[in-house]
């Protein structure tokens, strides 16, 4: 008889992210709405990053502190992200390589004030941090926060 599938149709790397998460939220239970504890995991989770992927994160990062400073940085799933008093998730980034996927992702969740009519963009394909991607994440993130 064969083994069944106990993975529920999820990759290695999303199976490693679900763990990940769970993880998470027993440390943030223990740690509150600490900021230094999530921005310590914050930074923890970019240190990790592949080269490419730690630039994008670092950006992000950098804009959300200077535009959004009330967003509380934690960890989501592993990846670096920033959430409201509230605690739910503003925005986070998807890290290319830790989902081996062809790009990064800058992500905002439906805490984001992003509503734009009938369809808005929530996700934000990444491949370099420049200028010109800074100032359209900032953009982003201020409305966002709005």
């Amino acid at each position: 008889m064969a083994k069944s599938d106990t993975s529920g149709g999820l990759s290695k790397e999303e199976r490693d992210a679900v763990k990940q998460r769970a993880k998470e939220v027993r440390e943030q239970e223990k740690a509150g709405k600490n900021r230094e504890a999530g921005e310590k995991a914050l930074l923890e989770a970019i240190a990790q990053l592949e080269p490419e992927d730690k630039v994008l994160a670092e950006g992000l990062h950098t804009v959300v502190v200077k535009v959004a400073p009330d967003l509380v940085p934690k960890t989501y799933y592993g990846m670096p992200g920033f959430a409201n008093a509230e605690g739910k998730i503003v925005v986070f980034i998807q890290p290319a390589k830790k989902f081996k996927t062809r790009y990064a992702t800058i992500g905002f969740e439906g805490t984001a004030n992003l509503d734009d009519g009938d369809m808005w963009p929530v996700g934000f394909a990444i491949h370099k941090w420049t200028p010109v991607v800074e100032q359209k994440i900032t953009d982003l993130v201020q409305k966002a926060v709005a």
